[in-house]
């Protein structure tokens, strides 16, 4: 583990660029435009793990976006949280959408950041949780522009899981199936949100991000009024609509909308995406 005086002199005296190595600057000009220099994407991964929310990526994960997201991860180098959470910034605000929409600039409720969280003897081997470092200064930074925005590290692992490093699709899958929960108090903290966005600092296969979500919408689904009033069976926009109760309002909102739905409450946002998960806005 890390001790004190190591994230101090990270914070004082940077040595290298976490990009391409480059002597005595966190991140240079060059490496920042290949986390930022680009506007967000949404990505897909294929396969597509079912329940996966909508994503936005920053950038693609290679070369010095790479580098940088190991350098923070698995290095320490705590300064990198900044230029990181300013790209995971714009991955939240582009699957916000334009002024207004819920969560957005101007729509009074706050978007909430909800980090996935790492496994806790990964924690303890990193001495940090990347994800919820980044996304504090995400949060930061969307509040700065005007988006009120905050981070509520809500989800916990209910049973210990594998290292997914080696792990194919279908394998991180059944490694995650089931792991996340909310921590007790965590539906009061989600029932004031305009918008819930999952966060991460990377996303491969989506597996993550799929199970988070699951977590997440098993409260949100008893939470009143949180997928609005959605009466099975009646349909048009002055059709009389009552709230549904059970557990059957999740499943019958998302059947309406469509299980990976932008409007079902929870949109995702990650630093950085495998370059084959871009290619939907290719097609």
């Amino acid at each position: 583990m890390r001790g004190w005086w190591q994230d101090l002199t990270d914070l004082v005296l940077p040595t290298e660029c976490g990009g391409c190595g480059r002597p005595r600057t966190v991140l240079c000009p060059k490496c920042r435009a290949a986390l930022t220099g680009d506007a967000p994407s949404r990505v897909r991964p294929d396969p597509e793990p079912p329940g996966l929310p909508v994503v936005h990526a920053a950038a693609p994960y290679e070369d010095q976006v790479r580098a940088a997201l190991l350098a923070h991860k698995e290095r320490g180098a705590l300064m990198l949280a900044g230029p990181l959470g300013a790209a995971l910034a714009g991955a939240v605000r582009a699957g916000l959408g334009p002024a207004g929409r819920v969560g957005a600039v101007g729509s009074g409720a706050p978007v909430l950041l909800v980090p996935v969280p790492s496994a806790r003897w990964a924690v303890r081997a990193r001495g940090h949780d990347p994800a919820r470092r980044i996304a504090l200064a995400a949060a930061a930074g969307l509040r700065s522009s005007g988006t009120s925005a905050r981070v509520a590290a809500v989800l916990r692992h209910r049973r210990a899981v594998a290292d997914q490093s080696g792990l194919n699709s279908r394998q991180r899958l059944d490694n995650l199936a089931g792991a996340l929960e909310v921590a007790p108090g965590g539906a009061r903290l989600l029932g004031g949100a305009g918008r819930v966005v999952l966060v991460d600092d990377l996303m491969t296969t989506g597996a993550s991000l799929a199970e988070g979500a699951r977590a997440l919408r098993a409260v949100l689904a008893e939470e009143d009024g949180f997928y609005g009033l959605v009466t099975p069976g009646t349909t048009g926009e002055g059709a009389r609509q009552a709230p549904m109760t059970g557990v059957g309002r999740a499943e019958a909102v998302r059947e309406k909308r469509g299980v990976n739905s932008a409007d079902d409450g929870v949109g995702a946002a990650v630093v950085a995406a495998s370059p084959a998960s871009f290619e939907i806005n290719r097609n």
